[in-house]
């Protein structure tokens, strides 16, 4: 552990946190998706007589069981610990403000782990009618839980204006229900019940795929066929959904996703156009895929063909995902927090920023905090104050040689191009164009200065590379580059 940040080599603690997440996502959504799924089949199998459809909806209940209650809650652990390491700072207020409603939360998901486990346990046991029942509540239980949790999730993109105002007050929890009920609400809503919705049939087409077509064949093709209708609302209603989605965006947001699609027609893909991209062509192919691979031919689907929906639901997921949070760049909260951690409200002057961040810095000792207010002449000493303020204040995105490497980024720069950035950062310009994408710089003039010390140390090795592929020496400058787009 490296404080006051989580020091994930290469990948970074942001990708550590996306890759559980996307995964998560994947898994409670089909939770969601499943839960209706499941007494939905059962009561239509009750109503038309459909006997054959029981066992195989026994074996889809027990790989929904073991994917959801065992994957899906380690998983959701997952997440906890991840972002308590890698934005402490941002947890810390979403438990604070949120804490009630994490608590009606975790007990819904209380009933629904224990409905998911009496529904299977009790097949063939209890009578249909009450198993059924066991069905549904198991359904409305996890329903609830996607209600609620969006609500959270919604709000790190689009707090309320009227929790803005009282961020910081005490009085927050006057504002629960505006900051709950945000503008990203209800299209967010929508959106993630229409991928329940998709991936429980994509799901159930990994059960039917198990069977033998030549055996079982119209078992196969009635139940493939009826799982395989499960995509289509999302396929129909999920661009309107996404259209309402776009259309709540703050306007930040709205120009970081504008810059990234004005800007791919000559190539110059940002991430976030990347993200957006690859939601929506996966969106539109998975229904598709699916009608050509079973309706047309069900009999014939085997485990390798569902796995590729799968797979392509994944993609999309996760795309969809990483988009979102993207558009909250650079924050955690939008408007209140920054991704590392300070208060938009607390740096947002030329003097607030001017002040000392090692002398309020946790991580920093009482005997250091006081050598280090005065100027210091040892190299070491300044490159130690410089290290402590990259963990602090860039660590949070950037690692020195992976994902968003610092190294990469200011091997082409020297130490005057260094400090142009770091100017450029302190002062937060109009028009710099690092204010969609990054978080100001905060500390005194001595502070910033050890921050370039220590990146051009860290540097050296891949500015000497970059002289080299360029046929420069050491003793020739190298020119500031132009600011690269943010990913």
């Amino acid at each position: 552990m490296n404080y006051p940040v989580w020091d994930v080599p290469v990948l970074g603690g942001a990708w550590v946190i996306a890759i559980i997440a996307i995964i998560h996502v994947l898994i409670s959504h089909f939770a969601v998706g499943g839960g209706l799924f499941l007494p939905m089949a059962e009561r239509r199998a009750l109503a038309q007589g459909r006997a054959e459809w029981m066992p195989l909806l026994k074996r889809h209940s027990r790989f929904f069981l073991v994917l959801t209650a065992a994957a899906g809650t380690v998983t959701g652990v997952g997440i906890w610990f991840s972002i308590g390491l890698g934005s402490p700072a941002g947890t810390s207020a979403l438990i604070h403000n949120f804490v009630f409603v994490w608590a009606i939360e975790w007990v819904f998901f209380l009933v629904e782990i224990t409905a998911a486990a009496v529904y299977y346990y009790t097949w063939d046991r209890v009578s249909d009618k009450l198993h059924l029942a066991v069905g549904w509540v198991y359904a409305v239980s996890s329903l609830w839980t996607l209600i609620i949790i969006n609500g959270i999730l919604a709000f790190m993109l689009t707090p309320a204006g009227a929790w803005l105002d009282a961020a910081g007050t005490g009085d927050e929890v006057r504002t629960l229900w505006p900051a709950f009920f945000n503008a990203e609400y209800w299209p967010s809503l929508i959106a993630r019940a229409l991928v329940a919705i998709t991936l429980a049939g994509t799901y159930a087409l990994v059960t039917v795929s198990l069977l033998d077509g030549a055996k079982h064949g119209d078992l196969k093709e009635s139940f493939a066929r009826w799982s395989s209708r499960w995509v289509l609302p999302g396929f129909v209603l999920m661009p309107i959904a996404m259209g309402w989605f776009v259309a709540a965006l703050p306007e930040g947001a709205r120009e970081i996703l504008a810059l990234g699609v004005g800007s791919a027609g000559v190539g110059a893909f940002t991430q976030v156009t990347r993200a957006a991209l690859y939601a929506a062509v996966g969106s539109a192919t998975i229904a598709p895929i699916v009608l050509l691979l079973v309706w047309r031919d069900a009999r014939h689907l085997r485990l390798s063909h569902a796995l590729a929906v799968i797979g392509l639901a994944l993609l999309t997921t996760g795309a969809s995902e990483m988009a979102r949070e993207m558009l909250r760049k650079p924050y955690v909260v939008r408007g209140y927090m920054y991704s590392n951690g300070l208060l938009e409200a607390a740096v947002d002057t030329p003097e607030e920023r001017m002040a000392s961040y090692l002398a309020n810095s946790p991580w920093v000792r009482p005997a250091e905090a006081q050598a280090w207010a005065s100027p210091v002449s040892s190299e070491s000493y300044q490159l130690d104050r410089g290290e402590l303020m990259y963990r602090g204040q860039c660590m949070a995105c950037h690692t020195r040689d992976g994902y968003r490497s610092t190294r990469r980024l200011l091997a082409s720069r020297d130490r005057d191009g260094i400090q142009s950035i770091l100017t450029m950062l302190h002062e937060r310009p109009e028009d710099s164009p690092y204010n969609r994408y990054m978080p100001p710089l905060v500390g005194t003039a001595d502070e910033i200065a050890a921050l370039g010390d220590y990146l051009f140390e860290d540097t050296t090795v891949a500015r000497r590379a970059y002289l080299k592929k360029e046929g420069l020496t050491e003793d020739e400058s190298v020119a500031p580059a132009e600011p690269e787009a943010q990913d």
